[in-house]
């Protein structure tokens, strides 16, 4: 089945009278597999390192050092200071922030919105009378990559209760709107030429882009998030740049990152 005809019938799921994640996860999953049958769906977390074998032997080198191992170092420095009030980062995850990245981002009941781990981390920082970190800055960056480090191996477990269909569904549409001077969806280069060359990059699948947050890249020259590499993607396509954290980029990161539920976490990861 070609790629444009299946985002069709795939689109045609938000238009149910009922909301069916697992459904569309499923549907996801499914296309990867025919589209890429030679490539296991637990192989895209290495994301396009999973389709070609040369360049992935390159980065498997890179790794040995990995860039990102001082961020990690200086991140778990960072997670043990205390706040003025004596409190900490502990004090505001479950199990003391250790292991829990899978469970992000995840929709606030009570809040009414979708909390990614950056937003959860400045959350903290507010309830404890700390100035927030800038969400493309150092430390957020050192902090959540830490973060991760510790969730590695950890599977994702996203979910979607009745109340957070909307922010599911609006993240959904996100990613197949066309937008921009190029006319570009998310779905554009990550489904309809997946496996293809764009600008000599190879393009990966999106079943496998949440499981490597944070991310050291080397055009950047440092660690950071996915909503960065959302802000990135839009502004190449011509679009209007969100702001890190806004609602649309979190309920983008929320449908994603569904779309990637039981994929195992290896993050903080080193991409070009």
């Amino acid at each position: 089945m070609k790629a444009g005809l299946f985002i069709l019938m795939f689109l045609g799921i938000a238009s149910q009278a009922v909301a069916d994640p697992e459904a569309d996860r499923v549907a996801f999953e499914k296309f990867y597999k025919e589209r890429l049958p030679g490539i296991e769906i637990a192989a895209h977390k290495d994301g396009a390192y999973a389709l070609d074998a040369a360049k992935r032997e390159q980065w498997l080198e890179i790794e040995d050092f990995p860039p990102y191992e001082i961020a990690v170092d200086e991140g778990e420095s960072l997670f043990s200071v205390a706040f003025a009030n004596g409190k900490s980062y502990t004090d505001c995850f479950a199990n003391g922030g250790m292991g829990i990245k899978q469970t992000y981002p995840y929709f606030d009941l009570d809040r009414g919105e979708v909390i990614t781990l950056e937003l959860a981390i400045n959350n903290c920082r507010d309830a404890n009378d700390e100035a927030q970190l800038d969400y493309m800055g150092e430390e957020m960056g050192n902090i959540s990559a830490y973060m991760a480090f510790t969730s590695r191996g950890n599977k994702f477990d996203i979910k979607v209760p009745e109340e957070a269909v909307e922010a599911y569904e609006q993240g959904k549409r996100f990613y197949y709107e066309r937008r921009g001077q190029l006319d570009f969806a998310c779905s554009s280069c990550h489904m309809d030429i997946v496996g293809g060359l764009l600008r000599a990059e190879i393009l990966s699948a999106s079943i496998g882009h949440a499981t490597h947050w944070p991310t050291y890249r080397f055009k950047w020259e440092q660690i950071g998030g996915i909503q960065r590499r959302f802000l990135q993607c839009n502004e190449q396509v011509g679009a209007e740049s969100l702001a890190q954290q806004s609602k649309a980029y979190r309920n983008l990161e929320y449908f994603l990152t569904y779309m990637n539920n039981g994929m195992e976490l290896n993050g903080p990861a080193s991409r070009k």
